[in-house]
């Protein structure tokens, strides 16, 4: 005998499926800056202004790390846990190609914050400059 689901359970993971699958990649951004480094500007900019300098509880565990200048092509950005830095990365955010394909993964994209890092990261590929 299978056990069952409680309606709470499916529904978390139907949430948690439909995260997954919206964070790892997002769509081009429109506009004239649609290459991978201005894309990964906006998202670090983005990201440190409402993550870190706006001191949201949320991200007040980890420092931003941006990793903008590439040789691969692929501009990053990083969050690592605050006290130590040198640690695996829990969330890397790349892009590549012109027009740029974002990218979100890592520990933190199994979190239950991985919903809002993805809605704030399409939203700052895109071009705007909102907060969440």
């Amino acid at each position: 005998m299978r056990p069952r689901l409680s309606l709470a359970n499916a529904a978390l993971l139907a949430a948690l499926a439909a995260m997954v699958a919206a964070c790892q990649s997002t769509p081009a951004p429109t506009g004239p800056n649609r290459a991978a480094l201005p894309t990964m500007e906006r998202v670090a900019l983005g990201a440190n202004a409402c993550w870190f300098k706006s001191g949201d509880p949320a991200f007040a565990a980890y420092k931003l790390a941006p990793e903008l200048n590439s040789f691969s092509g692929r501009p990053r950005i990083l969050l690592v846990h605050k006290g130590s830095p040198e640690s695996r990365p829990l969330l890397v955010v790349q892009a590549e190609g012109s027009p740029s394909h974002v990218q979100a993964f890592g520990p933190m994209m199994s979190d239950p914050l991985a919903g809002r890092i993805a809605a704030d990261v399409n939203r700052w590929s895109g071009g705007s400059k909102a907060c969440s």
